[in-house]
C-alpha cells in the first residue's frame, strides 16, 4: 500500500519562502510522476506543478517563476520550493500521483493513485 506524506507548510510573511516536502512510500518515484495541488477555502482546486520522469516540468501561470519542483529519488521525496509568497498563495497543498502534461496535471483517483493529507501554507504579515 502506497502513501504520500507532505510537510513543510507554515506561516510566512509576504515575500517569504517555504519548501514543501512530499515523501513517497510503498512505490518509487520512477513508477509515478508526482504533482502538487492546492486548495483554498471557497476556491477550486488548482494544479500547481508536476515533473515528468524525463525531468520536464509544468507550472501554473500563477506560480511560474516563483515555485520550483524537484525530486530526490534516493529519498523518495518531491520538493516544492516556494519563493516570493503572496496573499494569493495560502492554501492546503497536497501532493499526488498524477498524469503530467505540457499544460496541466491530472489526478485520476484510480486504485493505484495516491493523494497526500496536505500541509497548510499561510501568508500573513
Amino acid at each position: 500500500q502506497g502513501q504520500l506524506v507532505e510537510s513543510g507548510g507554515g506561516l510566512v510573511q509576504p515575500g517569504g519562502s517555504l519548501r514543501l516536502s512530499c515523501v513517497a512510500s510503498g512505490f518509487t518515484l520512477d513508477d509515478y510522476p508526482i504533482g502538487w495541488f492546492r486548495q483554498a477555502p471557497g476556491k477550486e482546486r488548482e494544479g500547481v506543478s508536476c515533473m515528468r520522469r524525463s525531468g520536464t516540468t509544468y507550472y501554473a501561470d500563477s506560480v511560474k517563476g516563483r515555485f520550483t519542483i524537484s525530486t530526490d529519488n534516493a529519498k523518495s521525496t518531491v520538493y516544492l520550493q516556494m519563493n516570493n509568497l503572496d496573499t494569493e498563495d495560502p492554501a492546503v497543498y497536497h501532493c499526488a500521483t498524477v498524469l503530467c502534461y505540457d499544460n496541466y496535471l491530472l489526478y485520476r483517483g484510480d486504485e493505484l493513485d495516491y493523494w497526500g493529507q496536505g500541509t497548510q501554507v499561510t501568508v500573513s504579515s
